[in-house]
């Protein structure tokens, strides 16, 4: 067999244990999905305020203490 040949046949073989493997995975429900995506939300938001006020802070006590504001 030449090298393209089993190049092709290796592709398809891989195609196949993908699609076999993707059947085993136990996905989540939607009400599942649902809660994590609402989660994740609140935690970004969460980080975004905490980081916000660092920056706000740092950048008040900078202005304050080295450039003479």
């Amino acid at each position: 067999m030449t090298h393209r040949a089993t190049s092709k046949r290796s592709r398809f073989s891989i195609i196949g244990e993908t699609i076999a493997e993707l059947k085993k995975v136990v996905w989540l429900t939607r009400r599942e999905a649902a809660y994590l995506t609402f989660m994740v939300l609140i935690v970004a938001v969460i980080v975004a305020i905490l980081l916000g006020a660092f920056d706000f802070g740092f950048t008040n006590l900078v202005d304050k203490f080295f450039l003479g504001g």
